[in-house]
C-alpha cells in the first residue's frame, strides 16, 4: 500500500514535539503485530507476525541515539524473542497497567516530553496522554484516536511503527547509511 500522506510534511507539522524525542516506546499487539493471535495449543506460546520494516526502523533510531522499547501486557515467548533480536533498550512485558513502565523510563532521567508512545488499546491511553508525542493506528477505538498527535495510514503489523519512526528521523535529521556501488 502506497502512503498518501507526505511523511516529510507531517514531520515538519509535528517538528516541535518530534525534535525532543529521546525514547521511542511502542505497544506490541495491534502495533508491532496486526493484533491477531494464532494459538495452536502448544506451550511455545502465542504466535504473532512482525514486520521487517518496523524492526529495521527501530534499529535506525537506535543508531541515531534514540532509546527504543516495547510496553505490552502480553508475556509470550515470541514477543520476548523479538525484543531480544532487536536489542531493545526497554522491554516491559506482562503488565496491562503500563503506567509503571512509563514511570521507570522517567526514573532513568527522561522527561515525558522526550518520550514517544504508539499504542492502540484503551489501556494505552494513560501513556498516550502523558507522552511528548503519541500515535495510533486507524483501526484503534475512537477514544484512543481522540487523544493522540498522529494516526498512521499503515496498519499494525504492516509498517505503522516505521511510519512513525520516519517522522522522528525526518524531524531530527537522522540519516541511515545508504551504500552505493563504486
Amino acid at each position: 500500500m502506497a502512503l498518501m500522506r507526505d511523511i516529510r510534511a507531517a514531520a515538519v507539522e509535528h517538528e516541535e514535539k518530534l525534535k525532543k524525542i529521546k525514547v521511542f516506546l511502542c505497544d506490541v499487539d495491534g502495533i508491532l503485530t496486526n493484533g491477531q493471535i494464532y494459538w495452536g495449543g502448544e506451550e511455545i506460546g502465542f504466535n504473532r507476525f512482525f514486520h521487517a520494516l518496523d524492526g529495521y526502523g527501530l534499529k535506525l533510531l537506535k543508531k541515531g541515539g534514540i532509546k527504543v522499547g516495547i510496553v505490552t501486557g502480553g508475556d509470550s515467548v515470541g514477543v520476548k524473542m523479538r525484543a531480544s533480536n532487536l536489542t531493545l533498550d526497554y522491554s516491559f512485558v506482562g503488565n496491562e497497567d503500563k503506567r509503571e513502565a512509563f514511570k521507570q523510563v522517567i526514573a532513568d532521567g527522561y522527561d515525558p516530553s522526550e518520550i514517544l508512545y504508539i499504542g492502540d488499546e484503551l489501556f494505552d491511553i494513560p501513556l498516550l496522554k502523558k507522552a511528548g508525542f503519541s500515535a495510533t493506528v486507524e483501526n484503534s477505538s475512537h477514544e484512543v484516536r481522540e487523544c493522540v498527535d498522529y494516526i498512521t495510514e499503515r496498519d499494525g503489523g504492516q509498517g505503522c511503527v516505521r511510519e512513525v519512526v520516519d517522522l522522528v528521523r525526518y524531524a531530527q535529521n537522522i540519516k541511515p547509511q545508504v551504500l552505493d556501488f563504486d
